[in-house]
Formats: structure tokens, sequence, C-alpha cells
């Protein structure tokens, strides 16, 4: 048994009815008891799906907007935490998960190929990603590799379209 790892404080409903932790904890998706990151990106879905009537510009926008409020709101809730980067704050997820939508349709195949590729980036961090994770403490550590994955993922996502578009 490993005597060395930290036990996680346990984060309980209650915790939801602060208006900060119910947004950082992903309006409760991070409560699931195991890949709280996933059910995290699964809670943006419909944010994206309801966002898609904005103007591109717009949508960016406000998806910038969720990564700049993340950064206080992760920071509030990892201090009531007592955890750096607590594994129920999944407003980063969100964030990330928004802007690897950004300039593309709500295609079911966008939808799914942007969930794919920023949950692969998120897990795995590569590049700038894990310098982030590593290095960047505070509200800004926890979202910045989020927002850098969903840039990611969108850059590959609009290659992937354009590569696609010169083939047909």
């Amino acid at each position: 048994m490993n005597t060395s790892a930290k036990v996680m404080p346990k984060v309980t409903a209650k915790t939801l009815l602060h208006p900060v932790h119910f947004l950082s904890l992903g309006f409760g998706s991070g409560l699931a008891p195991k890949a709280p990151g996933t059910f995290g990106t699964l809670a943006a879905v419909p944010l994206v799906l309801l966002l898609q009537g904005l103007p591109s510009w717009l949508y960016v926008l406000v998806a910038l907007a969720a990564g700049l409020v993340g950064i206080v709101l992760c920071q509030r809730t990892a201090q009531h935490l007592g955890v750096h980067d607590h594994p129920a704050i999944v407003w980063d997820e969100i964030a990330g998960y928004l802007l690897a939508l950004s300039f593309l349709p709500a295609t079911w195949f966008n939808l799914l190929a942007a969930f794919v590729l920023f949950r692969w980036l998120d897990i795995r961090k590569p590049g700038p990603i894990g310098w982030c994770d590593k290095h960047l403490h505070g509200g800004m550590g926890i979202m910045l590799d989020d927002l850098l994955a969903g840039v990611a993922s969108a850059a590959i996502l609009h290659l992937g379209h354009a590569v696609a578009n010169t083939m047909l």
C-alpha cells in the first residue's frame, strides 16, 4: 500500500450550494466517482449547443470569458477544498471544450471529435500543456493547461477539415 499518496477530501453535494463551487464543480458533474474530468467535459456539450446560435466571434468571446472567469472560480474552490487541483474541479474542462469547438458547427462529428481530442490532450498533456500543468499554480495553473488543450483540439479539427475539403 502506498502511504505517501494524498487522500483527497470528499466533496459533498452541500458544496454545490455555493454558486462559485457549483460552477467550478461543473454543475455537479465533477462529483462523479470515476472520471470526473470526462463527466465535466460532457456537461459542456449542452452549453456548446446553447451557444451555437451566436456569431462565431461572440461564441469565442464567451469561451474565453469562461476561461478567464474560471481562473477565479477554480482558485476559490481549490482554496475551499484545500487541494490545488482537486479532481472534482471541472470548470477547466468545460471552458477548454468550449474552445475546442471554436469556429466549428456543432455537428455530431465535431462534438465527438472535439471530445476525444480534448480528453486525450487533457489526459496526456503533451508539450506546453504539460509544462503549464506542472509549473503554474493557483487558478491559472488549473485553467491554462485545459485552455491550451482546447485550442490545440480546435487547431487539429480545423486542419483535419481543411485537409478533408482539399481531398473532396
